[in-house]
């Protein structure tokens, strides 16, 4: 009786062992459960879909552009030379960039120059593009006809024909200076009272006026696209906000300031960053694009030079994008700043907490194989 009851609980606990690995690998099988696909957000999908969109592009500046645009940095380093047998480069460090601003009178000049021209060209026209979308939108009857006709000179500025409206201008320019002197511009427009005061206060003012008066006919070729996506965002904004402005008893300018320009703002952004890109790919405006081209056709080191100046208007253009995107940041108001700043603290301090926690984990896994707990 004995051996019988000895044999029957040995089989109980083999049943229970057992029972327990049994359980143990269910578990661990429950556990090994594959995992849901994570739903992504309405961001994450609009990012999706935006570079599937640029993909195109991507690769193709991958494929064709991107050696290039690597190469000429290593070209504005070397003299460059057109020989019978190919080019011949020989490494010179950076005595193009010296020569380009000390050893060279034309780089400096044009240089100047196209920052004379960028800022005010790109002012006037982000500033007449917002005006001709905002009344456009404004109006009920002919509304399509009158954006395409500001959008007309779009079409024709992409061929030869606005290449030879700014050669034309550039040379009536030309002929002019030989004809009077420069201060001569703001005696154009003395009859008129505003400039004849701005002239009292500043000269130098009235006499910039009178230029950017003269050029006015081909600023205007250069407000279509800025136009049609003043007029995409302005059609974007909720009526309903406006209605709540006016009974709130806002007045149009409180409106325009308050609510348009600050939910117009990434737009601006966007076409000022395209202007500036835009008024600097035409020799007749831009006289550094004209020096880049003229040294690119030199046989003697002229691609050596005219990649040194590619890359000094390349870095003078970021910097003007740069402080086109400071002038446009949203400026967070100070509460906000301060509950972040608060915000970033308690993060910091729950993750410490929780590498404490981790690490004592580990302290007690440790002393627990070492005793024998």
């Amino acid at each position: 009786m004995a051996e019988n009851t000895k044999v029957t609980s040995e089989e109980v606990k083999e049943e229970k062992v057992e029972t327990a690995k049994t359980s143990n690998t269910t578990k661990k099988k429950e556990t090994k459960a594959p995992k849901k696909k994570k739903m992504r957000t309405y961001q994450q999908r609009q990012n999706r879909s935006g570079y599937m969109f640029m993909a195109p592009w991507i690769l193709g500046f991958c494929a064709f552009t991107l050696f290039p645009f690597v190469f000429t940095i290593y070209l504005s380093f070397t003299s460059v030379a057109s020989t019978n047998w190919g080019y011949k480069i020989e490494f010179i460090g950076l005595s193009n960039y010296i020569n380009a601003f000390v050893g060279n009178q034309e780089f400096l000049p044009a240089l100047l120059s196209y920052i004379k021209m960028i800022i005010p060209y790109t002012f006037i026209v982000v500033v007449l593009s917002f005006i001709i979308a905002y009344l456009l939108c404004k109006i009920n009857v002919g509304k399509g006809i009158l954006r395409t006709i500001y959008f007309l000179p779009v079409i024709i500025m992409s061929g030869p024909v606005m290449s030879q409206l700014l050669t034309v201008q550039n040379a009536g320019d030309q002929a002019a200076e030989k004809i009077a002197a420069v201060t001569q511009q703001a005696n154009a427009y003395s009859n008129i009272f505003i400039m004849q005061i701005i002239d009292s206060y500043s000269p130098a003012l009235a006499n910039g006026l009178a230029g950017i008066f003269d050029q006015l006919s081909i600023i205007l070729w250069f407000t279509g696209i800025p136009i049609v996506l003043f007029i995409n965002g302005l059609q974007k904004i909720n009526p309903s906000i406006y209605e709540a402005a006016k009974i709130d008893s806002a007045n149009a300018w409180q409106i325009m300031w308050k609510i348009t320009i600050p939910m117009i703002k990434q737009v601006g952004l966007i076409i000022t960053v395209f202007t500036v890109i835009q008024l600097g790919m035409y020799d007749s405006i831009n006289p550094v694009y004209k020096l880049i081209e003229e040294k690119t056709g030199e046989t003697s080191s002229g691609l050596g030079f005219a990649a040194t100046y590619a890359w000094i208007y390349s870095l003078l253009a970021l910097v003007m994008i740069g402080i086109v995107f400071l002038i446009f940041r949203d400026r967070k108001p100070k509460d906000i700043k301060a509950r972040q700043k608060q915000e970033k603290k308690i993060k910091k301090l729950e993750k410490q907490q929780k590498r404490r926690l981790a690490s004592q984990a580990r302290h007690q896994k440790k002393e627990a194989k070492l005793y024998g707990k």
